[in-house]
């Protein structure tokens, strides 16, 4: 009889629980917004900005300063919670300037269209992957500005992942023509 009893009352506990789903809605940016890698307001950078809602964190999503860093952070595989889902910029939508991205356009990651490689730079000074709503602005974009149209699928990881030089850093092929030059100069 009394496992009868705990048997029912653990289903009347049950029954009781309510799955509550997380609201995975795109989050207006504001002056809280700040990007999750650098810690720096968002709304005082340029280029589209990019919003990831992970499993089990409700309160708010992680804002990321360019829309590459947030490629990259899915590539990664030290997440410590599921992404459930990723909003990023329509560049192509009324009113997106490159200075003012906008703070409520946003569209889902993997329905995105993206110019990737073109002459752009995004708001850490990074290059930049370019997300739009519409194939042909995509298209568009890329005709004045370079670069490829491709789905978030198609996306390289060396688009995202590679290290980038910025203005007046070396990279590593800088050094090592710098090594390679130095062991000529001194007979190696």
């Amino acid at each position: 009889m009394r496992k009868l009893l705990l048997i029912y009352a653990v289903l009347a506990l049950t029954a009781c629980q309510e799955e509550v789903a997380q609201d995975t809605s795109a989050v207006a940016l504001n002056a809280d917004a700040v990007g999750h890698y650098c810690q720096m307001n968002l709304l005082e950078h340029a280029g589209p900005k990019a919003q990831a809602h992970l499993a089990g964190l409700p309160a708010a999503p992680l804002f990321f300063s360019q829309v590459r860093d947030v490629i990259a952070y899915m590539r990664m595989p030290e997440q410590s919670h599921a992404i459930l889902t990723i909003w990023v910029n329509d560049m192509g939508a009324e009113g997106a300037t490159w200075d003012r991205p906008g703070t409520d356009n946003w569209i889902s990651a993997e329905e995105a269209i993206y110019v990737v490689g073109a002459r752009v730079v995004g708001g850490m000074g990074a290059p930049e992957v370019v997300p739009f709503g519409d194939a042909a602005t995509a298209r568009e974009f890329a005709a004045e500005n370079g670069g490829n149209v491709m789905s978030l699928s198609e996306i390289p990881d060396s688009a995202v992942l590679a290290p980038v030089a910025l203005d007046g850093e070396e990279t590593d092929g800088d050094f090592e023509d710098r090594l390679r030059a130095l062991s000529r100069e001194n007979g190696g």
